[in-house]
């Protein structure tokens, strides 16, 4: 932690250095520009809370905006009309008369007194139609329709973002978006790259669920403002926030599989301008299970304590959030009855300081200030072999944002990344592996709208990493509206990423296969292409969502995890040949029937990379994906039953060894069935479900798992589900 707060310091300095130097260079940007009126405000609901992604529009017009974190919307003013139209789903749909000065607009619930008919219900997860980039959100009524312990299990009903375990033994798992791994994914809580390294691998275990307010998913490059690292897309974790979360939420659950469970959340406003709140969580999954009867626990017995404290100080123009964590988590695995075990025990701590003012409400010019630092330690034995890692990292944003008119709109910034990783693998190369790494890098994004419906935006950024010189990341996006139902997207790209080979596959520790670093690791480099297509179709009263997308990644240079060239090894070398990935989806989605709604969908991935000189499908992916999802929820929201179902394309697996091959060349097909109901009452809810209605399990995830000695025992063979059937009842309070 000394190193993180000496890196504070260093950082916080040249910080205060530079927003003196960038509002000066902005002011003088914005001289001789003509500043166009602009209609600005902020939405709220009876309790005078913040409404985020409520649609602001120009009655009989396509001219919309959509509400930030803080409920501020900006649009630009049109002569032809003077009421904006103002909506959000859950409440009641309001058309007032724009002012001249900054609106104060408060929305009703969508709920008729007396009855307390519900009129509307969250879709729980929809396209933002205002967002330039093909973004979805998932809310917390999403979040709800499963059992959505922690962020790993968000996806579940999601067609989008694949969540698989990385390997049989740990527990470790990894998400898959546009056909590739995670580590393509940029993770993001509040908009701050986190979860890189050390923390990669089990970081989808580190949210619970019941702190999360929304999801946002992001596909193709994304916005150049948080860094270089989307080359497939952002995830970014919204928590809940002082002003807006409960008083007190409690969410308890249990699960057959020994698994139990208690989330807190409190919240207490200080004054007008001061509010912070608590989030607590503790689980404990202490039985080990064996499903598939190979004498190894199907996965880890794991106890976790989690804790945030933040406080959010809003005056005037000027809002400020601190948040600090605090996290302690045990994995242990392995055999039941027998002497190989995995133990694997994590403490990581993170704190973040965001500063922003708005200096002219009008054309929503601002200055923000973000600080964000971590330490992760990882205590690893897999067995007789160990890793132990420490991972120190410090983050700095400035950003400066302003409308120049109607159609013009910039954002510029500079930030800082330094990690510091110490890693220990006695079984590859060296006994120690200690790097530094300090990406500085400055950036500009600008926004052209040049009629109502078309809207273009790109932007460039160039850092220097300490370790692989200089990065150039272009970005540019496009969005054209052909009607008021029918948007299209376009996106093209280039991403980098760091590769972290030990942090990121120490999990081969579990098994015998070794791992070979056959060439120093480079900087990762791929041009992501996408077009997508949204709309919305009214039937009989009823909207229909229909959503089209298709994605390119091509790799210029990567780092090929090679399972095929020796069946004993994991072999880490640079790409040789052509390596790419092609992802196709089609979505359905709407309410049948009042309370009634369905959303199906299918995927097509072609994943490929040159192994040996041969152009072949990557190992262990499936080709395609389809999903269809049933939620009714009854007319007074007593009762909702919710359905998933997966069916999982097949695929191919590492080559197994010719003289004594051990598993097949492929893997079929595979369906998953998850249900659930839930009770609600007036403050509280109980909820009920199964996961993995039909018992599927793969045979065999483990080879050679009755000798866990033999040189062909490998945990890392995983395609489909580890665990059978797990039935798991929960309930959840709130004022």
């Amino acid at each position: 932690m000394h190193g993180v707060v000496a890196g504070f310091s260093k950082f916080y300095l040249f910080q205060n250095q530079m927003i003196m130097r960038t509002y000066i260079i902005s002011c003088m940007l914005l001289i001789g520009s003509a500043l166009h009126a602009q209609v600005c405000g902020r939405v709220t609901n009876k309790s005078g809370e913040a409404l985020q992604g409520v649609t602001v529009l120009w009655l009989n017009t396509q001219t919309a905006a959509e509400t930030n974190a803080e409920g501020h919307f900006s649009l630009p003013a049109t002569p032809s009309s003077r009421k904006l139209v103002v909506r959000s789903v859950g409440y009641k749909t309001d058309t007032v008369e724009a002012g001249n000065s900054h609106m104060e607009i408060e929305l009703t619930d969508n709920l008729q007194l007396g009855e307390v008919t519900v009129v509307a219900r969250d879709r729980g997860t929809f396209k933002l139609k205002s967002s330039l980039l093909n973004t979805e959100k998932i809310t917390s009524a999403e979040l709800c329709k499963a059992a959505c312990c922690n962020l790993s299990e968000s996806f579940a009903t999601n067609p989008s973002v694949d969540v698989t375990y990385s390997d049989a033994a740990t527990g470790a798992k990894q998400i898959k978006l546009l056909g590739l791994p995670g580590s393509y994914v940029q993770m993001l809580t509040e908009n701050i790259p986190n979860f890189r390294g050390i923390s990669a691998p089990y970081g989808m275990d580190y949210i619970p669920g019941s702190w999360m307010e929304s999801i946002q998913v992001s596909k193709g490059t994304a916005s150049v403002v948080n860094g270089y690292e989307a080359i497939t897309g952002q995830i970014n974790v919204e928590y809940k926030k002082p002003p807006t979360a409960e008083k007190l939420a409690v969410n308890l659950f249990s699960s057959d599989a020994g698994r139990f469970e208690a989330n807190l959340t409190s919240a207490v406003r200080i004054n007008p301008h001061l509010s912070g709140s608590v989030l607590m969580h503790a689980s404990n999954e202490s039985m080990l299970m064996d499903d598939n009867g190979d004498n190894f626990a199907d996965f880890p017995a794991t106890r976790q304590y989690n804790l945030i404290n933040r406080w959010y100080y809003k005056k005037a123009n000027f809002v400020s959030q601190l948040f600090v964590r605090a996290l302690s988590e045990e994995r242990q695995g392995g055999q039941i009855n027998g002497a190989y075990k995995i133990d694997i025990n994590s403490k990581r701590g993170e704190a973040f300081l965001k500063n922003s003012y708005v200096f002219d409400p009008n054309t929503g010019t601002s200055l923000a200030l973000i600080l964000s630092g971590s330490a992760h330690k990882q205590l690893s034995e897999y067995g007789t072999k160990r890793y132990d890692g420490e991972q120190n990292s410090v983050f700095s944003n400035l950003v400066f944002q302003s409308t120049l008119d109607v159609k013009h709109t910039f954002t510029s910034g500079i930030n800082l990344n330094y990690d510091h990783y110490y890693e220990w693998m006695p079984s590859v190369q060296a006994p120690a592996f200690v790097r530094n790494e300090t990406v500085a890098g400055f950036y500009t994004e600008y926004s052209y709208k040049p009629t109502a419906n078309l809207m273009f935006m790109g932007g460039v950024r160039y850092d220097h990493n300490s370790l692989y010189g200089s990065l150039f990341t272009p970005r540019f996006h496009v969005k054209y509206a052909l009607s008021d139902h029918l948007a299209l997207r376009g996106t093209v790209g280039k991403g980098f990423r760091s590769p972290q080979i030990l942090s990121e596959y120490n999990y081969f520790l579990a098994g015998n296969r070794s791992i070979v670093i056959a060439s120093p690791p480079r900087m990762e480099e791929a041009w992501n292409y996408g077009i997508s297509a949204t709309y919305d179709l009214d039937l009989a009263g009823k909207e229909i969502m229909i959503n089209g997308e298709w994605y390119y990644t091509n790799f210029l240079h990567q780092t090929i995890a090679d399972m095929d060239s020796r069946p004993h090894q994991v072999i880490f070398d640079q790409m040789n040949g052509k390596s790419f990935s092609h992802s196709a989806q089609v979505e359905v989605s709407s309410e049948i029937v009042t309370g009634l709604t369905l959303n199906l969908a299918h995927r097509i991935n072609i994943v490929k990379q040159t192994i040996g000189g041969v152009l072949r499908d990557k190992p262990l992916a499936s080709r395609s994906k389809s999903l269809l999802g049933l939620s009714y929820q009854t007319p007074r929201k007593q009762w909702q039953f919710d359905y998933t179902a997966q069916l999982n394309g097949g695929g191919r697996m590492p080559d197994p060894d010719v003289q004594t091959p051990l598993w097949k060349r492929d893997f079929a097909p595979y369906t998953i069935m998850n249900a659930q109901v839930t009770k609600f009452f007036k403050k509280w809810s109980l909820y009920a479900g199964s996961e993995n209605l039909t018992n599927f399990v793969q045979k065999n995830p483990i080879v050679e798992a009755s000798d866990p000695d033999s040189p062909d025992f490998d945990a890392s063979m995983v395609w489909g589900p580890i665990h059978g059937r797990k039935f798991y009842v929960g309930l959840r309070f709130a004022l």
